[in-house]
């Protein structure tokens, strides 16, 4: 037999935090949440830039440095994934350009025909790139010995991409404030269910009288 009394404390007093109250806790709560994971990318985005930029610069010492910043920074904060990765573009271009470079003379009997090809690709780009190697690489395979030049230089990208893991959870301002938004939603949830089956067990109570 249900307790009419207790059922009545148990609704009066869960009543007294009102929904409305816990559902402002819980907008503040997520817009704070949004916020700090938001500055957990931003911190990424500015680390990967760092990145890209002692690679524009081709210093290997910094292009370390700047990885291990990258690497300590993404495995400590949420939020952090860096998605497909970063790939180190220019490092990529300038090794391959070597290797084109060292295999054209290797193997043409017609002297530097790598000097050759700059001569006609250095003045269409600013920088090494893609294009750039494209561009000597068709140039090359004019002589009749650099025919299987492409084939000849092997160079996987997929050496010059860096990923790191960002946690599904990190102690810092972001995590606590999502355990803190999760905890008031629960409580909300339990409010409503609560109240619910407190009701419930009140029509019930009248019903056997």
């Amino acid at each position: 037999m249900v307790n009419k009394k207790q059922v009545r404390w148990s609704l009066k007093h869960l009543q007294y935090v009102k929904i409305w109250q816990l559902v402002i806790l819980l907008i503040l709560s997520g817009f704070i949440s949004a916020t700090f994971l938001r500055l957990n990318n931003i911190g990424m985005v500015e680390r990967r830039s760092a990145v890209l930029a002692a690679d524009n610069i081709g210093d290997a010492r910094a292009i370390e440095n700047r990885l291990y910043d990258l690497q300590r920074y993404v495995s400590a904060h949420m939020n952090a994934d860096l998605g497909k990765g970063v790939f180190l573009e220019s490092t990529y271009n300038n090794d391959r350009n070597k290797l084109v470079a060292a295999a054209a003379n290797d193997i043409n009997p017609n002297g530097n025909i790598y000097e050759k090809a700059q001569t006609v690709c250095a003045p269409q780009f600013s920088h090494y790139s893609f294009a750039y190697t494209q561009c000597t690489l068709n140039e090359l395979s004019k002589y009749q010995s650099s025919g299987n030049l492409a084939s000849s230089v092997k160079l996987s990208p997929n050496t010059y991409v860096y990923n790191f893991a960002s946690p599904l959870w990190s102690p810092d301002f972001a995590g606590w404030s999502v355990v803190i938004f999760v905890v008031i939603l629960i409580m909300i949830l339990v409010r409503i269910t609560g109240v619910v089956i407190l009701k419930l067990l009140l029509r019930q109570h009248r019903n056997n009288i």
